[in-house]
């Protein structure tokens, strides 16, 4: 009986109430394409920093990390190599003898980082291979192919084909160098590796360097990508101990200590702007329900004195308040979730954005992501806040005598 008297109050009104389940209804539409927007952004940044730049887990020679030098490169690579291939939690992995030098054209002169890598290695571990938009990715065909980015190639001037120096310190001190031909160029989301790599055939690098061996390590896990990956975590234990000692062995969290943290800020920020809506909310309710709640005083005075007791006063009140919250977070909920999933198929371009993010990692078309959680955290919090709203009216019309309220007024 008390539902159906709450839902018959909700409506004595209509415009003043659809007025505010609209008003909530777009407001926590905004809410959720905010979140999923956001969510979205630092998803995409993590999977691009983890696929181009950091991969699951990174092995390096100490020395390395803390002064690279060519020199130090990865004591038995080759038992590495063999214990990496038997692990079925490993899905792919690359290894890199890595020279940082220079890239040369007719035209300019760059500092590069050049990777030497086994092609077909280091086509399964990053998109480098998958992401070229002239020429082609590096093979076994032709004498000093080198793969550079679009941005290189234009400040270069380079093209596919033509040729470029390559030169960096060998072991010995001296400067060595060879000319190579560009077999293709790539486009990564990410601005910043973009600048800094170019990648040729690791025999053509070593042969140049006169020694053998890889410098880095790049593996590819089961469960890398999620947290918590316990299988990667026993991996990067075991891999410590068949490096040995002067070696190194990092997750992509070790590795990008920004990652880590925006994984951890952002269950904060979606929380902070799903407040600063529900504040907002709350104060429109509270409004609504004291232009409600005292213009029926004297309904509620007539109501106490043939008998209804105080308390279900209170929970007639905080039913009209719940049913409204009720059916204000369901609509936006409804609509929110229809809206992200055609978001989802379409993606957001970011348009003028797309260059200014880029430097983060972050692709120029972005897709929101909202958890099925997060639709039902977002209906619980606005019910409750709208109880909450409630009480505040519910206390100032049970303050009243009933032949007080009898008496008033409107």
């Amino acid at each position: 009986m008390l539902v159906k008297l709450a839902w018959r109050n909700l409506w004595r009104n209509k415009v003043r109430t659809a007025i505010m389940l609209g008003a909530m209804t777009f407001g926590l539409v905004g809410v959720v394409v905010m979140v999923g927007f956001i969510t979205g952004l630092y998803g995409n940044m993590i999977q691009n920093a983890i696929a181009w730049q950091t991969s699951h887990l990174q092995v390096q020679n100490t020395r390395y990390l803390t002064h690279p030098d060519i020199q130090d490169t990865l004591a038995m690579p080759d038992a590495l190599a063999r214990w990496l291939d038997s692990q079925p939690d490993i899905t792919a992995w690359s290894g890199r003898f890595i020279a940082d030098g220079m890239v040369a054209s007719a035209r300019s002169t760059r500092g590069i980082r050049i990777n030497g890598v086994i092609p077909a290695q280091e086509a399964v571990v990053t998109p480098v291979a998958s992401h070229i938009i002239e020429g082609a990715w590096l093979d076994e065909q032709g004498r000093n192919p080198v793969v550079l980015s679009a941005k290189t190639a234009e400040r270069l001037r380079l093209k596919v084909n033509t040729k470029v120096v390559l030169t960096f310190t060998d072991p010995e001190g001296e400067v060595t160098g060879a000319a190579f031909r560009v077999r293709g160029i790539y486009r990564s989301p990410i601005s910043a590796f973009d600048d800094a790599n170019l990648f040729v055939r690791q025999s053509d690098l070593t042969q140049l360097a006169h020694m053998q061996g890889v410098h880095e390590l790049a593996i590819l896990t089961r469960d890398g990508g999620a947290l918590p990956h316990p299988l990667t975590d026993t991996l990067k234990q075991q891999l410590g101990g068949i490096a040995g000692p002067d070696a190194q062995v990092r997750d992509w969290q070790t590795v990008q200590p920004m990652l880590a943290a925006i994984i951890s800020q952002m269950g904060v920020s979606n929380a902070i702007i799903l407040g600063i809506y529900v504040l907002a909310m709350s104060f429109g309710i509270v409004n609504v329900m004291l232009m409600s709640v005292f213009e029926r005083t004297r309904e509620f005075g007539v109501l106490m004195a043939v008998g209804m007791t105080k308390p279900r006063i209170f929970a007639l009140i905080l039913l009209e308040a719940s049913l409204l919250g009720l059916c204000g977070g369901a609509l936006g909920v409804t609509l929110a979730y229809a809206l992200m999933g055609w978001l989802g198929r379409v993606g957001i371009p970011l348009g003028s954005m797309a260059d200014g993010l880029s430097a983060f990692g972050a692709d120029s078309l972005l897709y929101p992501q909202v958890a099925p959680s997060d639709y039902l955290m977002v209906l619980l919090t606005v019910l409750a806040a709208s109880l909450l709203s409630a009480l505040y009216p519910a206390r100032q019309i049970l303050k009243q005598r009933p032949v007080d309220a009898m008496a008033q007024r409107y």
